[in-house]
């Protein structure tokens, strides 16, 4: 029988007050934006599963398929991995996929997750618990902030950090490109990084994946709104607001908006604002860029990462990418 994993509750960073600055800050820009992270509280979290179980959201499945079978492969090129980094561990089944080899062989692991969701840090070190000598580190904070905590910490071996199910492509390229360069330089020679990234497909399959017929996803995305009036005592209503999806040829982007569909004031007394909406106006919760396979090689070298090994899905168009420093 597998023993349980320990868990080790490092920082956590992520609090009212954070949530609070964020939307004073989005919501007084123009145009209005949240970060994408914010969708991702207790309900968002269940939610997003619910959208990975969509027959038109196929990445997730996926990704967690070519983990099961590249994993081996992983571990083979990588002997001396001790300690694991996920960066957003989700459900926390695509990294056991992952460490299963690792944890197969060696008299101990250690798991550092990183993850503004404390529901999602839970559910993460749940399934973990099911593989032998793991110890879990949970780090609530933003990707940054947990990423240079856990670089920090003492190591046994060499370090490996996934940052997978396609959240780099929630960061503008420049913003990519500065998390790419933290994830590096929290790396030694012989470290490594596994990036999975969704690549370009037809925008009718785009459309389905992030407008899909059930509105889950449009539930997944109002939430934040709902989230704002339970955390911060806003009065958004959340029939006044539409879903919208957009598709950014030029950029290689899906946009995720928030939609006033009439003219009207919010209160959101927990973060000092009260907000005027125009008809029509937005704000801009989530994007998610695609990729070709050699601009994520290149992703990787700009920031003195090698390509050590690349898988794809042809169907999903999804890939796994293994840089090495």
């Amino acid at each position: 029988m597998p023993h349980s994993a320990a868990s080790v509750a490092e920082i956590a960073e992520v609090g009212a007050s954070t949530f609070a600055s964020d939307v004073r800050a989005g919501l007084t820009a123009s145009p209005k934006t949240m970060p994408a992270r914010w969708l991702y509280d207790a309900i968002g979290s269940a939610l997003f599963e619910a959208i990975c179980l969509l027959p038109w959201y196929p990445i997730t499945r996926a990704e967690t398929a070519m983990l099961e079978r590249i994993a081996p492969e992983v571990a083979r090129l990588l002997p001396s991995v001790a300690d694991v980094v996920e960066l957003g561990p989700g459900s926390g089944e695509k990294l056991a996929r992952l460490m299963a080899p690792f944890a197969e062989r060696q008299d101990s692991l250690t798991a550092h997750l990183v993850d503004v969701s404390a529901d999602a840090l839970d559910a993460a070190e749940r399934t973990l618990s099911r593989l032998p000598r793991v110890r879990v580190v949970r780090h609530n904070a933003p990707f940054e902030a947990g990423l240079r905590h856990a670089a920090s910490s003492p190591r046994r071996g060499g370090r490996l950090v996934a940052f997978l199910g396609s959240n780099i492509g929630n960061f503008d390229p420049g913003p990519a490109e500065a998390l790419l360069s933290e994830i590096a330089d929290a790396l030694e020679p012989g470290d490594a990084l596994l990036l999975g990234a969704d690549l370009v497909k037809p925008e009718a399959v785009l459309r389905l994946a992030y407008d899909d017929p059930l509105g889950v996803t449009a539930a997944f995305n109002r939430n934040l709104l709902s989230r704002m009036n339970r955390e911060l005592g806003a009065d958004f209503d959340l029939g006044r607001f539409r879903h919208r999806m957009r598709w950014d040829a030029a950029a290689s982007r899906v946009e995720m908006h928030l939609v006033s569909i009439t003219a009207q004031q919010v209160r959101i007394p927990g973060a000092g604002l009260t907000v005027d909406f125009a008809r029509g106006e937005t704000i801009w919760t989530e994007s998610s860029h695609k990729y070709d396979l050699t601009a994520l090689q290149g992703m990787g070298l700009a920031t003195g990462l090698r390509v050590v090994g690349q898988w794809t899905d042809d169907e999903a168009r999804f890939a796994l990418t293994l840089f090495q420093r």
